[in-house]
C-alpha cells in the first residue's frame, strides 16, 4: 500500500538527485517498470544501462533524468527508505499508486499531489486514515501542510 506522511518527517531522503547519483545501480535501467516510467514521465528511451535517449537533451546518463523519475526509481528499488516525493510532479502520481499496489512504500509529501479523479487506496500516516479519493485526501492533508 502507498503510505503518505505530510510535512516534516525524520529520516527522509530529501535530496533524491544526490542520493540517486550515489546509489545508482546499472541494473535499474533493465527493470521493466523503470523503463516504462522513464518513457512516460521523461518521454525518453532507455538505450542501455548507461544511456538514455532524451528528446530534449539527446543521449544522457541515467543520473541526468528528471528528479521525478529518479525519485520514482528510488521508491521502487529501495522501498525500505522514505523519499521526498515532492520532487515528483503530478505526472508521477499514477506510478506511485502502481508501486503501492505491489508493495508497501512510505513517501513524504509537502504538498497535495493530484492522484486523479478515480478511486485509490492511500494511508495517511499523520492520522492513520485510509483515503480513496482526492477530496478525502485533500481534507486530511490540509491539516498537516
Amino acid at each position: 500500500m502507498l503510505k503518505v506522511f505530510y510535512g516534516e518527517m525524520d529520516n527522509v531522503i530529501y535530496n533524491t538527485s544526490v542520493y540517486f547519483k550515489n546509489r545508482f545501480k546499472p541494473q535499474w535501467m533493465e527493470d521493466a517498470r523503470a523503463i516504462e516510467m522513464i518513457k512516460d514521465v521523461d518521454k525518453s528511451t532507455v538505450l542501455g544501462t548507461g544511456a538514455i535517449d532524451s528528446p530534449v537533451m539527446g543521449i544522457i546518463a541515467p543520473v541526468s533524468l528528471s528528479g521525478g523519475v529518479k525519485t520514482l526509481i528510488l521508491i521502487d528499488q529501495i522501498p525500505e527508505k522514505v523519499f521526498n516525493a515532492s520532487n515528483c510532479g503530478d505526472n508521477c502520481a499514477r506510478w506511485l499508486l502502481e508501486i503501492g499496489r505491489e508493495k508497501d512504500v512510505v513517501i513524504n509529501l509537502g504538498h497535495v499531489m493530484d492522484f486523479g479523479e478515480g478511486e485509490f487506496e492511500i494511508e495517511i500516516l499523520n492520522s492513520g486514515d485510509i483515503v480513496h479519493n482526492m477530496y478525502d485526501m485533500s481534507v486530511i492533508a490540509g491539516r498537516y501542510i
